[in-house]
Formats: C-alpha cells, sequence, structure tokens
C-alpha cells in the first residue's frame, strides 16, 4: 500500500480553495479553547507510548483537530496524547471509541465523503444521536485538491487520501501561519504498512482506495519545511 510511483506535487491552494477556508475559519475559530488563536494540534490514532509531554503540548494548544474513531487520555490513565478535542474530522463510515460523541454538542464535526463520487451509500447510521449536527467538507475544494498534491486523481481513480491526512490538510490550510503540532500518524515512519493500529479498537488493513506513500512524502514535507511540528 505505501510504494507508489506518484508523485507528490505543489500544494498552493488555488482562490476558490483559499475562498472556501476563508468562509471556514470563522466557525472553526469560535470552538478554540483560547483566542487568538497561536497553535493548532492535530491528532492522529496511531497508539503512542505515554507522554505527559507530548499530552500537554496537544491539551495546552488552542485547538485541538482528532480524526474518525479517537483514544483520548482518561484520568485514571498515563497521559499520552492529552483529553481535549474541539475539532472531529471523520468519515461516514467511522466506528465510534467511547470518545467520539463525548460533549459531542460542545465540539465541530467536519464530515469527509469522498466515497460518495463513486459508490457512497449517504444513509446516516442509526446509533447517531438525533441532534448530531456536523458539517460536510466539499469534494471539490478538500479532497480533490489534496489528492492532486499527492498525483492522485479521486474522481476518475476512487484513490483518495486517509482521513487523517484529510485532517492535517484542513487544519494547515484553515490556519497557513499558525504553528501546528502534530502527532499520531503511522505512516510518517511507515509508509509501506499495509495494516493500521490504532489508539483503541482492532487493527484494520489499508483501504485499497489509500496510497500512504504519497502522503507520508507530503506530510514529510511539512515537517522538514517547519510547517508542522510532528511529535512521537
Amino acid at each position: 500500500m505505501g510504494s507508489s510511483s506518484f508523485l507528490v506535487r505543489d500544494d498552493v491552494p488555488t482562490e476558490q480553495e483559499a475562498a472556501f477556508y476563508a468562509r471556514l475559519r470563522p466557525l472553526v475559530a469560535s470552538y478554540a479553547a483560547t483566542h487568538p488563536i497561536r497553535r493548532v494540534a492535530v491528532v492522529g490514532n496511531q497508539p503512542l507510548a505515554p507522554s505527559a509531554e507530548r499530552a500537554e503540548l496537544i491539551d495546552t494548544a488552542d485547538v485541538v483537530f482528532r480524526v474518525n474513531g479517537f483514544g483520548a487520555d482518561d484520568a485514571e490513565g498515563p497521559p499520552s496524547v492529552g483529553s481535549r478535542t474541539d475539532v472531529v474530522v471523520f468519515n461516514r463510515g467511522v466506528r465510534p471509541t467511547p470518545w467520539f460523541f463525548q460533549d459531542y454538542a460542545e465540539r465541530l464535526y467536519l464530515m469527509i465523503e469522498p466515497g460518495r463520487m463513486l459508490w457512497e451509500n449517504p444513509k446516516i447510521p442509526d446509533f447517531w444521536p438525533k441532534d448530531f449536527g456536523f458539517v460536510t467538507m466539499p469534494n471539490r475544494e478538500v479532497i480533490i485538491p489534496l489528492g492532486h498534491a499527492l498525483g492522485l486523481n479521486p474522481k476518475t481513480e476512487g484513490l483518495w487520501a486517509t482521513t487523517g491526512t484529510v485532517m492535517l490538510w484542513i487544519a494547515t490550510r484553515l490556519f497557513p501561519d499558525t504553528p501546528v503540532d502534530a502527532a499520531g500518524f503511522s505512516f510518517v515512519d511507515e509508509p509501506e504498512q499495509s495494516a493500521w493500529n490504532h489508539a483503541y479498537g482492532d487493527p484494520s488493513a489499508v483501504g485499497s482506495e489509500h496510497r500512504i506513500g504519497p502522503e507520508s512524502t507530503l506530510v514529510r514535507k511539512w515537517i522538514a519545511t517547519g510547517q508542522v511540528a510532528y511529535h512521537r
């Protein structure tokens, strides 16, 4: 799943993309714990060793993003990835963890739907709370540009980025001049993996719609340029 002949391309936003994120930014900022927003934390679902320093770094960010069926620290356990969540980026097939719906009325949920371009059923799962609100991210301004940056064509090939990389993409485009602290993205160091281990729940195969090699290259480029600070 990791190896690929695709090339990571320029990721400078178009005017249309920039206009979309300018509209979304005030909504996201309204869920920030503190203002002004000087630092953003973006947390993936890789199992991580305990680290009080990492957990504090995440919990003291002005905005904390998490993804899909994420895990978070409990009061009785060792600190690792913090306990705060302000924005959740997820897809319709998410497997909710005990933290996913926790305090959902106080969070912003951003749903991506790349599969809707080809096959995904728009039905909302029956287990979702009836008053569960979310904002759907448009494929035109989010999924397709990211796919092109990875050398993929989501509309014709049925290939697109993992939800974790989409989350990082959204966060860095929403706050392009703000330091981003990231943790929990296993593909950064393991671009050849064919299965995921999760901070909560059973492992799962890397979906056939993903090419995590180019995702690793893109994120490592952000790390190398200082756009993202990565914490292992």
